[in-house]
């Protein structure tokens, strides 16, 4: 019995990016992102539904925060969906051929700043997010 293909990525995944992040995409177009990214050989994404709890786990008492949503489709040669534990799965962008490419300005189609009130992330791409 064949295994049946893996579902279509959905249109948008999320880059919790670092104020500097985002002004380096800007300025150049480009980045590697972070120690993390660099050290594994992709980039950390989300799913609009995971943002909150990566927030919450890794991001705990920052600002200069912004949530990048990415087009799939312009990113869809180097997206691999992987397990982090034995029920959540995470996307991840190696690159075409998992070579580590930059994450180009031209994959996101918006940018949000994350604002920290009251203990609790918010932007207005989060607004209405099923969390």
């Amino acid at each position: 019995m064949a295994t049946p293909p893996p579902p279509p990525p959905p249109a948008f995944v999320y880059r919790i990016s670092t104020g500097d992040e985002w002004a380096e995409l800007q300025r150049t177009g480009g980045t590697l992102g972070g120690d993390l990214d660099r050290s594994t050989g992709c980039f950390h994404l989300s799913d609009l539904a995971q943002v909150k709890m990566t927030l919450k786990n890794y991001f705990h008492g920052q600002n200069d925060l912004y949530l990048l949503q990415i087009d799939t489709a312009k990113i869809a040669d180097g997206l691999i969906y992987e397990a982090a534990d034995g029920c959540n799965y995470f996307p991840h962008l190696y690159g075409p051929d998992r070579s580590f490419a930059p994450l180009r300005l031209s994959a996101v189609v918006k940018a949000d700043k994350i604002e920290l009130a009251s203990n609790d992330f918010t932007c207005s791409l989060l607004d209405g997010a099923a969390i």
